[in-house]
């Protein structure tokens, strides 16, 4: 999977006083919600050659050194009050109310978003899905994917939200493979916004009606 804005995540904290709240899966993949601590973890796997599909590497290590609260904040907008995002099409929207984790096993392996609308599952056209992820290449087909997925359906399910959707690409096979351990089902194919290349999507929904048990790690993208 990879990941764009909180507008538009395709399969990707609050100040350091506070610790992370940890969801762990196994002894090696957790979900982390980042403080302070974190940071100098980050700012490794940018120098590692991790480039974020939303915002240039030079732009997120200036905001890790100059401004990390407001980086961090960013793992904690369950009302949606941080400022609007930019999309591809250099327009602004609103942001939505979303929770972003860090995946971890130890340093920084990649992040996970989930985003939704107050009182209704539906989300507007500029958001490609309720979720969306990106490991680093040097930790890809390991299964980190499928195991941060797994942890964050037990996020959305507390919002008592009945299913989330995810997009991919029709040739991203790792990813399908990942949303398909979680238990996702092909919902459409879908032709996506210009501003997003107006190339075919595919469509998948994860039900939350029940707990699953944890699915067998794929090797992931």
């Amino acid at each position: 999977g990879h990941a764009t804005t909180n507008g538009a995540l395709h399969v990707s904290g609050n100040l350091g006083a506070q610790p992370a709240s940890v969801v762990t899966t196994s002894s090696r993949v957790e979900l982390i919600r980042p403080t302070r601590e974190h940071l100098p973890s980050l700012l490794s796997a940018l120098d590692r050659g991790w480039v974020p599909a939303d915002s240039p590497a030079q732009r997120v290590r200036e905001r890790a050194l100059s401004d990390p609260a407001a980086l961090l904040a960013e793992a904690e907008d369950r009302e949606g009050r941080l400022p609007p995002i930019q999309l591809p099409d250099r327009t602004l929207a609103a942001r939505l109310p979303s929770i972003t984790r860090w995946i971890w096993d130890g340093e920084f392996a990649g992040r996970i978003s989930l985003r939704w609308q107050r009182g209704t599952v539906e989300l507007p056209p500029t958001c490609l899905g309720h979720i969306g992820y990106v490991v680093v290449p040097w930790k890809r087909r390991q299964g980190y994917a499928t195991a941060a997925l797994a942890l964050m359906l037990q996020e959305a399910r507390a919002l008592n939200l009945p299913y989330v959707e995810l997009t991919t690409d029709p040739d991203n096979v790792a990813s399908q493979r990942v949303i398909e351990a979680n238990g996702g089902v092909l919902h459409e194919r879908f032709a996506k916004l210009p501003m997003y290349g107006g190339t075919e999507g595919l469509r998948y929904r994860i039900a939350l009606g029940a707990t699953r048990p944890a699915p067998e790690p794929q090797r992931d993208g």
